[in-house]
């Protein structure tokens, strides 16, 4: 007969398992580690590579003027040696000498012209994007941009040092990034940088969102820029240290950096707050939890006293790490046929990226989601289990590595035999081009 200390053992791991096991199957999930890589079988005809798009990591389709905006690195060099984003703070010098660029992509032609900057000569390293129109004057938009500048004394610490970066004293910053804020008019070839913003509560910024010309949200990612704590972040999904900021912006055209907005929390509780988009519903927005695999749907208070703070409202789950959302409306909806949700991309095994993301020879094999509620019954209520996550594209990293931001272009279903398709375009903080592919609904 078992001693009571044997059944005590046994009932504590029994209850041990009981807590913690759909954590770890939820974390083995997420991150892929039991996953296989595939690829999408996709006909020559539906598939395209955008020719000079490199390392792009976000991009957005501004539905008013139909044009898609996305800001590239550009270069190899720059991308795996600086990014604060993936915990690559190798060369603080190269990054003070090189500058992305941001381009418009013809979603009829798929051709990308890359803009001249005016009044801007960098640095620049690219990350998340947003797009929004100019209130003031319908042919002409604001586009809103981090840029992961470095610090100026890790530059010169590199600079006497003779790049010997593990001298630099703990706790310091190595990076000092910003917003840029530059207007763009429709059809032109230029985009004038206007402003930028900097602020001790924007620390490690990845995405933004502009609900206007002066108001805008910015993600935070880790509360960690580096180091083994940064890792705990991303591997221990209740880290929810990270913050997303709203910032309020008094004087557009302002050249001191830390002047002319108020900047507030707007957001907390979440863990790896990543890529923001905008929702379903006005007044609401999506929040990425990218190692997680959550996608945060969030109403901005009216209230005076809570003003732009973000109330979660639903959460939805994915099977996979997700990245940049995007909503896309479908234009051909029927009462019957709605493919109208939210487009995410992920990476199939996220466990992997400690070992290829800094290696320009590996590759990262991608998944894209589209989640769209499910058809209720009548007076159903709709909850985070009710949402249809349809697998859109995968691929094995060899069409394009890694994926981090993705739109969809429906198109006519006339033209396609009645069949309910659209253009789906990916690009990747590490893609070497993007890409446009042709996909069911």
């Amino acid at each position: 007969m078992p001693s009571a200390a044997s059944l005590l053992r046994a009932g504590l791991v029994a209850l041990l398992a009981s807590i913690y096991a759909p954590a770890v199957m939820r974390f083995c999930q997420v991150l892929g580690l039991f996953r296989s890589v595939h690829s999408s079988v996709v006909d020559p005809s539906d598939f395209m590579v955008i020719e000079d798009t490199t390392h792009c990591e976000d991009l957005h389709h501004h539905v008013p003027s139909n044009t898609i905006f996305t800001a590239c690195e550009d270069s190899a060099a720059t991308r795996f040696s600086w990014f604060p984003a993936l915990g690559a703070f190798n060369d603080p010098i190269k990054a003070m000498t090189s500058q992305g660029s941001i381009h418009v992509i013809d979603p009829k032609t798929f051709r990308s012209t890359r803009l001249q900057f005016e009044n801007f000569d960098g640095p620049f390293v690219t990350h998340g994007i947003d797009v929004v129109s100019d209130k003031t004057d319908s042919g002409a938009v604001y586009i809103f941009a981090v840029n992961h500048v470095p610090h100026p004394s890790y530059v010169e610490h590199m600079e006497t040092q003779g790049g010997a970066k593990n001298n630099f004293p703990a706790g310091l910053p190595k990076a000092r990034s910003q917003i840029e804020m530059f207007r763009h008019v429709l059809g032109s070839t230029t985009a004038r940088h206007v402003r930028s913003i900097r602020h001790p509560l924007i620390t490690t910024p990845n995405d933004v969102l502009a609900l206007s010309p002066t108001s805008l949200y910015i993600t935070n990612d880790h509360f960690y820029a580096e180091g083994r704590m940064r890792f705990l972040e991303d591997v221990y999904f209740g880290a929810k240290w990270s913050t997303t900021v709203h910032v309020q912006i008094d004087r557009i055209e302002e050249l001191d950096p830390t002047q002319g907005f108020q900047a507030t929390i707007a957001v907390t509780g979440l863990h790896n707050n990543n890529g923001l988009g905008h929702a379903a519903s006005p007044g609401e927005i999506a929040i990425s939890s990218a190692t997680s695999g959550i996608l945060h749907i969030g109403r901005i208070s009216q209230d005076s006293s809570t003003q732009h703070k973000v109330k979660i409202l639903e959460s939805i789950p994915f099977h996979s790490t997700i990245d940049n959302p995007s909503f896309y409306r479908d234009a051909y909806a029927t009462p019957d046929d709605d493919a109208s949700g939210h487009v995410l991309t992920g990476l199939t095994r996220a466990i992997d990226l400690p070992k290829t993301a800094h290696d320009p020879s590996k590759t990262e094999a991608i998944m894209v989601w589209l989640a769209r509620p499910e058809k209720q019954q009548p007076d159903a209520a709709t909850t985070a289990s009710s949402w249809e996550h349809k697998l859109l594209f995968e691929d094995d990293g060899t069409r394009i590595r890694s994926a981090s931001a993705a739109v969809l272009l429906g198109i006519d279903p006339k033209l396609e035999g009645g069949k309910k398709r659209a253009w789906l375009l990916v690009t990747g903080f590490s893609s070497a081009n993007m890409v446009a592919v042709k996909v069911d609904l």
